[in-house]
């Protein structure tokens, strides 16, 4: 049987997750002494309350080698073939936590894939090999067609603040302190596995100008999904959907970023995940 395993940073709900048979492994994250599982200890409104509430910088860190591991031999004993779509490895270290435990495993029905990407990026991977696994797609077929897909998955992310990127050593206190008073709303994207700053826009409405733009600017696979996103607060979400509305695309859902990007990206941060067509 073919079975699918995420981490945490897929931001894939982990109920869902387990009607679904995926193997669910949670990053941590810790604030000050407090240590959780990710997904299973602690909600997304619940980490977004205290990243409010109290002036801790929360810290994430990928799961052990074990705890892949657990997955790994439970598959062995059940001659299961497992495919884990993992966080990028240009983001964490969770995907080569996930590679050390398939060399303790030693098995070869461990198929691992480097997302590079993030949080419902990823859960568009899954949900489409699923998608592929029930058409009868052999193993060796979908890990495959995954690796195609995720070059034409896109995120863009609006930064609202830039607190948080400064506090996660991405910025300088000074940039953050210059961008925070020039009300600069920085766009990140993940192209090929790390954040990159794609647009720069003075203001908010400038920053959802510039991201309706990105989308239309798209050559959209109708096939997939299009997720709106967004951190700690939805005003910002709301005033992007709409404008997009107007121009006659669609999301599908829209979903709170979870705690490993979230940490990073700070409050108000929204945007949207799209897959673009395949260039001939």
């Amino acid at each position: 049987m073919i079975k699918f395993m995420v981490d945490s940073g897929s931001d894939y709900d982990v109920n869902e997750a387990k009607e679904k048979g995926i193997a669910f492994v949670p990053l941590s994250i810790t604030f000050d002494n407090d240590t959780y599982k990710d997904g299973i200890e602690i909600s997304r409104s619940e980490f977004y309350k205290r990243m409010r509430e109290e002036d801790i910088f929360p810290k994430t860190a990928q799961p052990s080698p074990q705890a892949f591991l657990d997955v790994f031999e439970e598959a062995k004993a059940n001659g299961d073939q497992i495919i884990g779509v993992m966080l990028s490895g240009g983001i964490s270290g969770t995907y080569q936590s996930a590679n050390i435990a398939k060399d303790m495993a030693e098995y070869d029905g461990i198929h691992l894939i480097d997302s590079k990407t993030a949080v419902y990026a990823i859960k568009i991977m899954v949900d489409y090999g699923m998608q592929l696994k029930d058409e009868g797609k052999t193993v060796d077929e979908i890990v495959e067609a995954l690796e195609e897909l995720k070059s034409r998955i896109s995120i863009n992310l609006a930064i609202d603040n830039l607190e948080n990127l400064y506090k996660g050593g991405r910025l300088t206190k000074m940039q953050a302190g210059f961008g925070n008073f020039a009300k600069l709303k920085p766009v990140i994207s993940i192209p090929e596995g790390t954040l990159i700053v794609k647009g720069k826009f003075i203001g908010r409405k400038k920053a959802i100008a510039g991201l309706v733009s990105y989308i239309e600017g798209m050559d959209l696979d109708e096939r997939f999904p299009i997720y709106g996103i967004y951190s700690d607060g939805t005003e910002n979400l709301d005033n992007f959907v709409k404008k997009v509305e107007e121009k006659g695309i669609k999301f599908k859902e829209c979903y709170q970023i979870g705690p490993t990007i979230g940490t990073h990206v700070g409050p108000e941060t929204f945007g949207f995940i799209a897959v673009e067509k395949a260039k001939n």
